[in-house]
């Protein structure tokens, strides 16, 4: 007998996705889509059934009620029902589009026709159940600043900590990077990010991807990499702050997102007690990307 999943399906505003896709990734929900619908969004995700009690899932609802009326907003609606483990998967892909992404970037679902007329770098990416699709802010952000540091010719090493479906650390190789390492602690993020490396034609060597957290990372690295990538949440990085200039060349850069707006000043803070510098913090909705350079 297969295993059954919540299928959690929200019925909301468009002001309220961004601490949306945050309070489902907190609760530990995969496969998070958003579908456009009139002047409102349905976003989908999904939870093994042995995860979580339908309890627990009354309480997120209320949860992300008490946040709309915190910032004076309409009430979600939060709905959900059991489906079987071989129908998860394919339920959130539905309405998962082509997402073109800064000025280089077309994020392309691995199970649609790859778009013939664009200039743009395509990306193929199927995530499993690996969280980062591209579709939300930290995600972009990430990319975007990525775009930005990672000029045609730079050839730059690259780590990408807790990396997730693998979206950052592919698209730094395809935007020019020659080296990345990668880790995460869940084993499948660790075979999303394999499977979409292969997906885009990268070479395996070119791209490591392991098991662990940020000393099993700095063991990985034959010597400090050019600058590195990390899209957790500020609880996270505040706790891994004390680490990650071993990661690094002197002035080499990073880029934190996952960090609300309101947490910037407390991540910023901890991170210059450590060496780092602060340059740019870009901001969407509620949601900053922290850009460093270490001494």
């Amino acid at each position: 007998m297969s295993n059954s999943w919540w299928e959690i399906k929200i019925d909301c505003t468009a002001d309220l996705e961004e601490n949306i896709f945050w309070r489902l990734s907190e609760f530990g929900c995969k496969g998070m889509s958003t579908q456009q619908q009139g002047k409102e969004i349905l976003i989908s995700a999904y939870i093994p059934q042995t995860q979580v009690k339908l309890l627990e899932i009354s309480d997120l609802s209320l949860q992300l009620e008490d946040d709309a009326n915190e910032i004076g907003s309409p009430l979600p609606v939060t709905r959900c029902n059991l489906i079987d483990e071989e129908d998860w998967s394919s339920s959130w892909k539905q309405h998962w589009q082509p997402q073109p992404i800064g000025d280089r970037l077309l994020i392309n679902p691995a199970w649609l026709e790859v778009p013939k007329e664009t200039d743009r770098i395509i990306l193929q990416l199927d995530p499993g159940v690996a969280f980062g699709t591209g579709t939300h802010a930290t995600t972009q952000l990430c990319l975007e600043a990525l775009e930005m540091r990672l000029q045609p010719g730079t050839a730059s090493t690259i780590a990408d900590l807790g990396c997730g479906s693998g979206i950052l650390s592919t698209a730094a190789f395809l935007l020019g990077a020659k080296q990345i390492y990668a880790v995460d602690n869940d084993p499948l993020a660790v075979k999303a990010t394999g499977e979409n490396r292969d997906l885009n034609g990268i070479p395996a060597p070119n791209l490591v991807v392991e098991l662990g957290s940020i000393e099993h990372l700095r063991a990985m690295l034959p010597e400090p990499v050019d600058g590195f990538v990390c899209n957790i949440l500020a609880d996270v990085i505040i706790q891994l702050a004390p680490s990650m200039s071993a990661l690094v060349k002197p002035k080499g850069w990073a880029i934190l997102s996952g960090v609300l707006s309101s947490q910037v000043a407390d991540v910023s803070h901890v991170l210059e007690q450590h060496g780092w510098t602060v340059g740019t913090v870009w901001n969407r909705l509620e949601w900053s990307c922290i850009n460093l350079k270490y001494k």
